[in-house]
């Protein structure tokens, strides 16, 4: 059953989606929606059972997040948009990108991954282990339930094989930070398995487009004037 996505909405003209990573809402991209909104009809969703989102009765998967992505912007009658994700948001575009290219106007992927395995051993390492800790309490506490399921999307998801990226035909452009918790090695074979996809790194940790807005706007801007 189709739930309603809670989402912010600023400016007019091309509409411009914005997803945010695990654990946060549309408030991450407050940069962006400030720098873009004088250029774009700017929509940042909160993902279901994020934010202000309803969690809803569909399973919690990066997958079911892209089809959701599908119905708001069916809902919306948005046959076309350029799409910005960051971190599992980036991993909820790419899904919707293999399927939907043609809804996508222009992609970017700001520190994604397509699987656990893309992320530093130290960072993963400890979500592994709260991931374990909230699913055995996950039966008596609601907390533990919803902990375990947000840090599951990090664990067991989003499991894109390289090769279907392939079915991306979007404009693409890849960025990340120099000190970024997803292994600099797999977001170049993201890059590489894109057609004509154009890496950017820039200098920062994992959360480029909140901590160093300048710069990521910028490199977005330029990108998108090439579209």
């Amino acid at each position: 059953m189709n739930i309603e996505l809670y989402y912010q909405e600023k400016g007019s003209g091309e509409p411009f989606i914005f997803l945010h990573g695990n654990g946060e809402d549309s408030s991450y991209f407050k940069n962006q929606i400030d720098y873009f909104q004088s250029k774009y009809r700017v929509i940042a969703l909160d993902t279901r059972g994020h934010g202000k989102s309803p969690r809803g009765d569909a399973p919690f998967t990066i997958e079911q997040f892209s089809y959701d992505l599908y119905d708001f912007m069916k809902v919306h009658r948005i046959s076309n948009a350029v799409i910005l994700g960051f971190s599992d948001g980036a991993n909820i575009a790419m899904k919707f990108a293999m399927k939907h290219s043609d809804m996508v106007k222009a992609l970017i992927l700001n520190g994604g991954n397509l699987n656990a395995g893309g992320v530093k051993r130290t960072t993963q390492i400890p979500i592994e282990i709260g991931y374990k800790i909230a699913k055995r309490f996950a039966v008596k506490s609601q907390d533990a339930k919803k902990n375990a399921e947000m840090l599951g999307l990090m664990v067991n998801d989003p499991n894109i094989e390289p090769c279907k990226l392939s079915q991306i035909t979007s404009p693409t452009l890849v960025i990340c930070g120099t000190k970024d918790m997803i292994k600099e090695s797999h977001t170049k074979e993201i890059a590489g398995s894109i057609p004509n996809a154009k890496l950017t790194i820039i200098e920062g940790n994992h959360f480029i487009a909140n901590e160093c807005p300048a710069e990521f706007n910028q490199a977005v801007d330029s990108f998108l004037r090439t579209v």
